[in-house]
């Protein structure tokens, strides 16, 4: 099977090759001595998460407690200029009169 390299560097892979490996959507790439090689991946995110969590030794406790600490902090930004942010003042139109 064949597959050309676009001037965008898109491949376009033969459907036979794709349907060899069932309904993919990611491909992790590597390379090895001068060959491309294709891996299907299966993300399942939540387990990704779960991993992350695990690899950086946090707990659901330290989840709960940064959530909190994330909601706690949630406020209207002050504004800059000591007007109300959620009524912007309408603008002076930029025509001159001539």
């Amino acid at each position: 099977m064949l597959a050309k390299l676009t001037a965008k560097n898109q491949l376009t892979l033969p459907k036979a090759a794709t349907a060899a490996v069932g309904p993919v959507e990611y491909f992790d790439v590597a390379t090895r001595d001068g060959v491309i090689v294709l891996t299907p991946v299966r993300i399942q995110r939540a387990d990704a998460v779960r991993a992350k969590l695990a690899e950086l030794n946090l707990s659901e406790a330290d989840i709960a407690a940064a959530v909190s600490w994330s909601r706690s902090r949630v406020a209207e930004p002050p504004s800059r200029y000591g007007v109300d942010a959620a009524k912007p003042t309408p603008r002076k139109s930029a025509k001159r009169k001539l």
